[in-house]
Protein backbone atom coordinates (compact mmCIF):
# COMPACT_ATOMS: atom_id res chain seq x y z
CA UNK A 1 0.00 0.00 0.00
CA UNK A 2 1.23 3.37 -1.17
CA UNK A 3 2.72 5.47 1.41
CA UNK A 4 3.57 2.84 4.11
CA UNK A 5 7.31 1.97 5.61
CA UNK A 6 8.08 -1.48 3.68
CA UNK A 7 8.94 -3.99 6.43
CA UNK A 8 12.44 -5.56 5.54
CA UNK A 9 13.84 -9.03 7.30
CA UNK A 10 12.17 -11.26 10.28
CA UNK A 11 12.13 -10.10 13.60
CA UNK A 12 12.03 -11.95 16.43
CA UNK A 13 10.79 -11.64 19.92
CA UNK A 14 12.09 -8.94 22.55
CA UNK A 15 12.33 -8.60 26.40
CA UNK A 16 9.62 -6.86 28.08
CA UNK A 17 9.71 -3.75 29.87
CA UNK A 18 9.43 -4.25 33.53
CA UNK A 19 5.66 -4.11 34.00
CA UNK A 20 3.75 -2.49 36.39
CA UNK A 21 -0.10 -2.50 37.24
CA UNK A 22 -1.84 0.33 37.97
CA UNK A 23 -4.49 1.10 40.76
CA UNK A 24 -7.13 -0.49 39.42
CA UNK A 25 -5.37 -3.58 37.80
CA UNK A 26 -3.84 -4.55 40.92
CA UNK A 27 -7.52 -3.95 42.65
CA UNK A 28 -8.83 -6.20 39.90
CA UNK A 29 -5.85 -9.12 40.38
CA UNK A 30 -6.48 -8.74 43.89
CA UNK A 31 -9.98 -8.91 44.38
CA UNK A 32 -10.21 -5.97 46.13
CA UNK A 33 -11.54 -1.89 46.01
CA UNK A 34 -8.74 0.34 45.03
CA UNK A 35 -9.06 1.77 48.49
CA UNK A 36 -7.57 -1.13 49.58
CA UNK A 37 -4.81 -0.96 47.82
CA UNK A 38 -3.44 2.06 49.52
CA UNK A 39 -4.51 0.52 52.84
CA UNK A 40 -1.81 -2.29 51.65
CA UNK A 41 0.41 0.15 51.03
CA UNK A 42 0.13 2.12 54.66
CA UNK A 43 1.02 -1.56 55.98
CA UNK A 44 3.32 -2.36 54.10
CA UNK A 45 2.23 -5.28 51.57
CA UNK A 46 2.86 -3.06 48.94
CA UNK A 47 5.11 -0.32 47.47
CA UNK A 48 3.81 2.47 45.49
CA UNK A 49 5.65 4.06 42.21
CA UNK A 50 5.08 7.79 41.23
CA UNK A 51 6.56 9.08 38.40
CA UNK A 52 6.46 12.74 37.74
CA UNK A 53 5.14 12.81 34.10
CA UNK A 54 2.23 10.49 34.94
CA UNK A 55 -0.74 10.86 37.48
CA UNK A 56 -1.84 7.78 39.97
CA UNK A 57 0.65 4.89 41.30
CA UNK A 58 1.94 1.72 39.96
CA UNK A 59 2.80 -1.49 41.57
CA UNK A 60 5.05 -3.97 40.21
CA UNK A 61 3.40 -7.18 38.91
CA UNK A 62 5.63 -9.53 40.84
CA UNK A 63 4.87 -8.05 43.90
CA UNK A 64 0.86 -7.93 43.20
CA UNK A 65 1.19 -11.20 42.32
CA UNK A 66 3.33 -12.50 45.20
CA UNK A 67 0.48 -10.67 47.82
CA UNK A 68 -2.13 -12.43 45.26
CA UNK A 69 -0.71 -16.02 46.50
CA UNK A 70 -0.26 -14.82 49.74
CA UNK A 71 -3.98 -13.31 50.89
CA UNK A 72 -5.73 -16.10 48.63
CA UNK A 73 -4.12 -18.91 49.45
CA UNK A 74 -1.40 -21.21 47.09
CA UNK A 75 -3.91 -23.24 44.77
CA UNK A 76 -2.45 -25.69 42.43
CA UNK A 77 -2.51 -25.20 39.03
CA UNK A 78 -6.07 -25.30 37.48
CA UNK A 79 -5.90 -22.80 34.65
CA UNK A 80 -7.53 -19.80 36.81
CA UNK A 81 -8.18 -16.96 34.63
CA UNK A 82 -6.38 -14.74 36.52
CA UNK A 83 -3.00 -16.20 36.01
CA UNK A 84 -3.20 -16.90 32.61
CA UNK A 85 0.45 -16.25 31.27
CA UNK A 86 0.68 -14.81 27.33
CA UNK A 87 3.38 -13.77 25.70
CA UNK A 88 1.75 -11.78 23.01
CA UNK A 89 0.36 -8.44 24.74
CA UNK A 90 1.50 -6.34 27.71
CA UNK A 91 0.40 -3.09 28.73
CA UNK A 92 2.31 -1.02 30.45
CA UNK A 93 2.81 2.79 31.81
CA UNK A 94 0.58 3.56 29.04
CA UNK A 95 2.47 1.78 26.26
CA UNK A 96 0.95 -0.88 24.34
CA UNK A 97 3.50 -3.52 22.85
CA UNK A 98 2.50 -6.76 20.48
CA UNK A 99 5.45 -9.50 21.61
CA UNK A 100 7.83 -6.57 23.01
CA UNK A 101 7.21 -4.60 19.94
CA UNK A 102 4.95 -0.84 20.62
CA UNK A 103 2.16 -0.86 18.32
CA UNK A 104 3.15 2.76 17.28
CA UNK A 105 5.38 1.27 15.27
CA UNK A 106 4.14 -1.69 14.04
CA UNK A 107 0.95 0.63 12.82
CA UNK A 108 3.11 1.60 10.21
CA UNK A 109 3.44 -2.11 9.03
CA UNK A 110 0.71 -4.21 6.85
CA UNK A 111 -2.20 -5.54 8.92
CA UNK A 112 -0.91 -9.07 7.38
CA UNK A 113 2.56 -9.28 8.40
CA UNK A 114 1.37 -7.88 12.34
CA UNK A 115 -1.00 -10.79 12.02
CA UNK A 116 2.16 -13.36 11.30
CA UNK A 117 3.74 -11.18 14.19
CA UNK A 118 1.28 -11.94 16.76
CA UNK A 119 0.50 -15.69 15.51
CA UNK A 120 4.29 -16.61 14.43
CA UNK A 121 6.72 -13.74 15.84
CA UNK A 122 7.94 -12.99 12.73
CA UNK A 123 7.53 -9.87 11.30
CA UNK A 124 7.84 -9.88 7.04
CA UNK A 125 6.33 -9.09 4.15
CA UNK A 126 3.59 -11.88 3.36
CA UNK A 127 1.63 -12.40 0.28
CA UNK A 128 -2.01 -11.38 0.54
CA UNK A 129 -4.23 -13.28 2.09
CA UNK A 130 -6.36 -15.31 -0.25
CA UNK A 131 -9.85 -17.26 -0.75
CA UNK A 132 -10.84 -19.65 -3.43
CA UNK A 133 -13.48 -18.31 -5.75
CA UNK A 134 -15.91 -20.95 -5.33
CA UNK A 135 -15.13 -20.79 -1.22
CA UNK A 136 -15.98 -17.23 -1.40
CA UNK A 137 -19.50 -17.21 -3.67
CA UNK A 138 -21.01 -20.02 -1.08
CA UNK A 139 -19.92 -17.73 1.84
CA UNK A 140 -21.72 -14.32 0.06
CA UNK A 141 -24.57 -16.60 -0.95
CA UNK A 142 -24.98 -17.53 2.69
CA UNK A 143 -24.85 -14.19 3.67
CA UNK A 144 -27.14 -12.80 1.22
CA UNK A 145 -30.34 -14.56 2.99
CA UNK A 146 -30.06 -11.63 5.80
CA UNK A 147 -32.20 -8.82 5.52
CA UNK A 148 -30.62 -5.46 4.24
CA UNK A 149 -31.33 -3.94 8.25
CA UNK A 150 -28.19 -6.43 9.12
CA UNK A 151 -25.57 -5.22 11.04
CA UNK A 152 -22.12 -5.85 9.65
CA UNK A 153 -21.19 -7.38 12.87
CA UNK A 154 -24.41 -9.78 12.25
CA UNK A 155 -22.57 -10.59 8.66
CA UNK A 156 -19.30 -10.84 9.77
CA UNK A 157 -20.61 -13.70 12.63
CA UNK A 158 -22.62 -15.66 9.43
CA UNK A 159 -19.62 -14.89 7.43
CA UNK A 160 -17.38 -16.98 10.16
CA UNK A 161 -20.32 -19.80 10.46
CA UNK A 162 -20.34 -20.21 7.08
CA UNK A 163 -16.52 -20.01 6.24
CA UNK A 164 -16.44 -23.06 8.75
CA UNK A 165 -18.82 -25.33 7.14
CA UNK A 166 -16.81 -25.28 3.92
CA UNK A 167 -13.67 -26.10 5.53
CA UNK A 168 -13.40 -30.06 6.23
CA UNK A 169 -10.30 -29.86 7.73
CA UNK A 170 -11.13 -27.34 10.16
CA UNK A 171 -10.33 -29.85 12.59
CA UNK A 172 -6.76 -30.01 12.28
CA UNK A 173 -5.27 -27.32 15.30
CA UNK A 174 -1.83 -27.61 14.16
CA UNK A 175 -0.18 -23.68 13.62
CA UNK A 176 0.29 -23.88 9.89
CA UNK A 177 -3.85 -25.10 9.69
CA UNK A 178 -4.81 -22.57 12.13
CA UNK A 179 -2.44 -19.72 10.29
CA UNK A 180 -4.12 -20.65 7.15
CA UNK A 181 -7.08 -20.75 8.50
CA UNK A 182 -6.62 -17.42 10.05
CA UNK A 183 -5.62 -16.06 6.57
CA UNK A 184 -8.41 -17.21 4.83
CA UNK A 185 -10.67 -15.99 7.18
CA UNK A 186 -9.93 -12.57 7.31
CA UNK A 187 -9.66 -12.82 3.05
CA UNK A 188 -13.46 -13.97 3.16
CA UNK A 189 -14.70 -11.04 5.57
CA UNK A 190 -12.97 -8.68 3.65
CA UNK A 191 -14.70 -10.27 -0.04
CA UNK A 192 -18.02 -11.38 1.33
CA UNK A 193 -19.80 -8.44 3.08
CA UNK A 194 -21.72 -6.53 0.84
CA UNK A 195 -19.97 -2.75 -0.65
CA UNK A 196 -21.65 0.38 -0.42
CA UNK A 197 -24.00 1.65 -2.27
CA UNK A 198 -21.69 3.64 -5.43
CA UNK A 199 -18.51 2.62 -3.83
CA UNK A 200 -15.64 1.57 -6.42
CA UNK A 201 -13.87 -2.01 -6.64
CA UNK A 202 -11.23 -2.04 -4.22
CA UNK A 203 -7.85 -1.14 -5.96
CA UNK A 204 -5.62 -3.77 -4.52
CA UNK A 205 -5.35 -6.84 -2.60
CA UNK A 206 -4.73 -5.89 0.69
CA UNK A 207 -7.22 -6.38 3.33
CA UNK A 208 -7.79 -2.59 4.08
CA UNK A 209 -8.02 -1.88 0.45
CA UNK A 210 -10.57 -5.10 -0.23
CA UNK A 211 -12.64 -4.03 3.16
CA UNK A 212 -12.68 -0.02 2.51
CA UNK A 213 -15.62 -0.33 -0.13
CA UNK A 214 -17.30 -2.25 2.72
CA UNK A 215 -17.01 0.30 4.81
CA UNK A 216 -17.66 3.87 2.48
CA UNK A 217 -18.57 5.09 -0.57
CA UNK A 218 -16.01 7.43 -0.34
CA UNK A 219 -13.00 6.86 -3.01
CA UNK A 220 -9.56 6.02 -1.02
CA UNK A 221 -6.90 7.63 -0.63
CA UNK A 222 -3.17 6.15 0.45
CA UNK A 223 -3.87 8.27 3.38
CA UNK A 224 -7.22 6.66 3.79
CA UNK A 225 -5.89 3.33 3.46
CA UNK A 226 -3.07 3.36 5.78
CA UNK A 227 -5.62 4.97 8.17
CA UNK A 228 -7.32 1.83 7.72
CA UNK A 229 -4.89 -0.28 8.22
CA UNK A 230 -3.52 1.17 11.27
CA UNK A 231 -6.70 0.82 12.77
CA UNK A 232 -6.92 -2.51 11.95
CA UNK A 233 -3.10 -3.22 13.49
CA UNK A 234 -4.01 -1.22 16.95
CA UNK A 235 -7.27 -3.10 17.53
CA UNK A 236 -5.49 -6.52 17.23
CA UNK A 237 -4.97 -7.45 20.57
CA UNK A 238 -5.58 -5.88 24.39
CA UNK A 239 -4.37 -8.35 26.52
CA UNK A 240 -7.06 -10.70 28.08
CA UNK A 241 -10.42 -8.72 27.34
CA UNK A 242 -13.83 -10.63 27.62
CA UNK A 243 -14.03 -11.56 24.32
CA UNK A 244 -9.97 -12.78 24.00
CA UNK A 245 -11.18 -15.18 27.34
CA UNK A 246 -13.87 -16.85 25.34
CA UNK A 247 -11.86 -17.44 22.84
CA UNK A 248 -9.20 -18.90 24.70
CA UNK A 249 -11.92 -20.98 26.22
CA UNK A 250 -13.41 -22.49 23.63
CA UNK A 251 -9.78 -22.93 22.15
CA UNK A 252 -9.18 -24.96 25.68
CA UNK A 253 -12.23 -26.91 24.69
CA UNK A 254 -10.62 -27.38 21.54
CA UNK A 255 -12.78 -25.83 19.18
CA UNK A 256 -11.80 -24.86 15.40
CA UNK A 257 -10.64 -21.56 14.53
CA UNK A 258 -14.25 -20.75 13.28
CA UNK A 259 -15.89 -21.56 16.48
CA UNK A 260 -12.85 -19.61 18.53
CA UNK A 261 -13.87 -16.66 16.38
CA UNK A 262 -17.56 -17.16 16.64
CA UNK A 263 -16.84 -17.27 20.57
CA UNK A 264 -15.30 -13.91 20.42
CA UNK A 265 -17.90 -12.59 18.30
CA UNK A 266 -20.77 -13.59 20.77
CA UNK A 267 -18.99 -11.35 23.25
CA UNK A 268 -17.96 -8.64 21.56
CA UNK A 269 -21.43 -7.76 20.95
CA UNK A 270 -22.18 -7.11 24.82
CA UNK A 271 -22.66 -3.76 25.80
CA UNK A 272 -19.59 -3.44 27.80
CA UNK A 273 -17.73 -4.38 25.30
CA UNK A 274 -17.88 -4.01 21.30
CA UNK A 275 -21.20 -2.17 21.00
CA UNK A 276 -19.27 0.38 23.17
CA UNK A 277 -18.24 1.39 20.23
CA UNK A 278 -21.85 2.28 18.06
CA UNK A 279 -22.04 4.10 21.92
CA UNK A 280 -19.13 6.73 20.72
CA UNK A 281 -20.74 6.62 17.54
CA UNK A 282 -23.60 8.07 18.62
CA UNK A 283 -22.10 10.12 21.27
CA UNK A 284 -20.01 11.92 18.28
CA UNK A 285 -22.77 11.94 16.01
CA UNK A 286 -24.70 14.35 18.78
CA UNK A 287 -21.41 16.20 18.75
CA UNK A 288 -21.27 17.21 15.23
CA UNK A 289 -24.98 18.47 15.27
CA UNK A 290 -25.15 22.18 14.84
CA UNK A 291 -28.34 22.15 16.73
CA UNK A 292 -26.85 20.73 19.83
CA UNK A 293 -22.99 20.79 20.19
CA UNK A 294 -19.94 19.09 22.09
CA UNK A 295 -21.61 20.60 25.24
CA UNK A 296 -25.01 19.71 25.08
CA UNK A 297 -23.74 16.37 24.13
CA UNK A 298 -21.79 15.77 27.28
CA UNK A 299 -24.84 17.71 29.42
CA UNK A 300 -27.52 15.29 28.12
CA UNK A 301 -25.57 12.04 28.85
CA UNK A 302 -25.05 13.66 32.71
CA UNK A 303 -28.23 14.84 33.00
CA UNK A 304 -29.22 11.32 32.34
CA UNK A 305 -26.49 9.59 34.68
CA UNK A 306 -24.79 8.32 31.91
CA UNK A 307 -21.16 7.42 31.60
CA UNK A 308 -19.47 9.61 28.67
CA UNK A 309 -18.93 6.74 26.11
CA UNK A 310 -14.89 7.38 24.41
CA UNK A 311 -13.56 8.57 27.08
CA UNK A 312 -11.26 7.09 29.81
CA UNK A 313 -10.02 3.57 30.10
CA UNK A 314 -9.77 1.31 33.21
CA UNK A 315 -6.13 0.44 31.95
CA UNK A 316 -4.66 3.74 30.93
CA UNK A 317 -3.70 6.75 33.25
CA UNK A 318 -2.92 9.32 31.24
CA UNK A 319 -4.22 8.61 27.49
CA UNK A 320 -4.53 5.41 25.11
CA UNK A 321 -2.07 5.01 22.91
CA UNK A 322 -3.97 3.72 20.11
CA UNK A 323 -6.23 6.56 20.48
CA UNK A 324 -3.13 8.86 20.05
CA UNK A 325 -2.32 7.09 16.92
CA UNK A 326 -5.43 7.22 14.76
CA UNK A 327 -6.11 10.72 15.83
CA UNK A 328 -2.35 11.67 15.30
CA UNK A 329 -2.95 10.64 11.89
CA UNK A 330 -6.35 12.22 11.01
CA UNK A 331 -5.06 15.34 12.19
CA UNK A 332 -2.27 14.97 8.71
CA UNK A 333 -5.09 15.53 5.92
CA UNK A 334 -6.85 17.63 8.27
CA UNK A 335 -5.80 20.97 6.96
CA UNK A 336 -7.22 20.16 3.50
CA UNK A 337 -10.14 18.33 4.49
CA UNK A 338 -13.43 20.18 5.80
CA UNK A 339 -14.68 17.71 7.06
CA UNK A 340 -11.83 15.59 9.14
CA UNK A 341 -11.34 19.25 10.34
CA UNK A 342 -14.90 19.66 11.64
CA UNK A 343 -14.53 16.28 13.41
CA UNK A 344 -11.33 16.66 14.92
CA UNK A 345 -12.80 20.19 16.09
CA UNK A 346 -15.67 18.17 17.98
CA UNK A 347 -13.16 15.48 19.53
CA UNK A 348 -11.23 18.04 21.21
CA UNK A 349 -13.79 20.26 22.33
CA UNK A 350 -15.65 16.91 24.30
CA UNK A 351 -12.29 16.38 25.76
CA UNK A 352 -11.99 19.65 26.63
CA UNK A 353 -15.67 19.97 28.17
CA UNK A 354 -13.98 17.13 30.52
CA UNK A 355 -10.64 18.21 31.28
CA UNK A 356 -11.35 18.86 34.95
CA UNK A 357 -11.43 15.30 35.12
CA UNK A 358 -7.79 13.88 34.68
CA UNK A 359 -9.02 10.52 34.15
CA UNK A 360 -11.38 11.46 31.03
CA UNK A 361 -9.30 11.78 28.11
CA UNK A 362 -10.04 10.03 24.76
CA UNK A 363 -9.90 6.21 24.09
CA UNK A 364 -9.95 3.88 21.01
CA UNK A 365 -13.67 3.82 20.63
CA UNK A 366 -13.65 8.01 20.20
CA UNK A 367 -11.11 7.83 17.99
CA UNK A 368 -12.41 5.03 15.86
CA UNK A 369 -15.64 6.95 16.07
CA UNK A 370 -13.58 10.02 15.04
CA UNK A 371 -12.15 7.85 11.93
CA UNK A 372 -15.90 6.14 10.78
CA UNK A 373 -17.27 10.07 10.77
CA UNK A 374 -14.43 11.91 9.37
CA UNK A 375 -14.32 9.05 6.60
CA UNK A 376 -17.99 8.90 5.95
CA UNK A 377 -18.51 5.40 7.23
CA UNK A 378 -21.25 3.18 7.67
CA UNK A 379 -22.58 4.21 11.55
CA UNK A 380 -21.80 0.79 12.31
CA UNK A 381 -18.21 0.49 10.64
CA UNK A 382 -16.37 0.98 13.47
CA UNK A 383 -18.18 -2.50 15.06
CA UNK A 384 -16.36 -4.26 11.50
CA UNK A 385 -13.60 -2.94 12.19
CA UNK A 386 -13.19 -3.93 15.25
CA UNK A 387 -14.46 -7.17 14.96
CA UNK A 388 -12.24 -7.88 11.91
CA UNK A 389 -8.96 -6.89 13.68
CA UNK A 390 -9.46 -8.39 16.67
CA UNK A 391 -10.01 -11.82 14.80
CA UNK A 392 -6.23 -11.94 14.51
CA UNK A 393 -6.01 -11.74 18.12
CA UNK A 394 -8.29 -14.47 19.38
CA UNK A 395 -6.43 -16.79 16.48
CA UNK A 396 -2.84 -16.11 18.48
CA UNK A 397 -4.43 -16.52 21.70
CA UNK A 398 -6.15 -19.79 20.42
CA UNK A 399 -2.75 -20.98 19.32
CA UNK A 400 -1.11 -20.24 22.95
CA UNK A 401 -4.36 -22.23 24.02
CA UNK A 402 -3.66 -25.21 21.55
CA UNK A 403 -0.07 -25.48 23.16
CA UNK A 404 -1.72 -25.99 26.90
CA UNK A 405 -3.24 -28.57 28.46
CA UNK A 406 -7.14 -29.27 27.36
CA UNK A 407 -10.69 -28.23 29.63
CA UNK A 408 -7.99 -26.41 31.70
CA UNK A 409 -10.37 -23.66 32.52
CA UNK A 410 -13.29 -25.15 35.19
CA UNK A 411 -14.64 -22.18 37.92
CA UNK A 412 -15.84 -23.32 40.77
CA UNK A 413 -19.62 -22.78 41.24
CA UNK A 414 -20.57 -21.73 45.14
CA UNK A 415 -24.12 -23.18 45.50
CA UNK A 416 -26.31 -20.76 47.33
CA UNK A 417 -29.56 -22.04 46.69
CA UNK A 418 -31.74 -24.41 49.03
CA UNK A 419 -30.29 -27.51 50.33
CA UNK A 420 -31.81 -30.76 48.99
CA UNK A 421 -33.60 -32.40 51.73
CA UNK A 422 -31.24 -34.05 54.48
CA UNK A 423 -34.01 -37.51 54.62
Amino acid sequence: MAGRRKVSGGGSEQDYPQDYLTTAQAAQRLGVKPETIYAYVSRGLLTSVRESRQRGSRFATAEVEALAERSGGRRDPNGSIERIHTRLTLLADDHLYYRGRDVRELADHPVESVAHWLWRAELADVPPFEVAAARAEAVRRTVALLPDSARLIDRIRMIVAATGTTDPLRYDLSEPAVVRGGETLLAVIADALPACAGARPPTGTALAERLWPKLTARPATPEHLYLLNAALVLLADHDLAVSTLAARVAASARADVYAVVSAGLGVVDGRHHGAAIGLTHRFLRDALDPAGGPTMAVADRLRAGEHLPGLGHVLYVDRDPRAEVLLGLLREPAARDDRVARVLSAVDALTGETAAREDLFANVDLALAAVTHAMDMRPDAGEAIFAMARTIGWLAHALEEYAQPGLRYRAVGVYTGPRPNAN
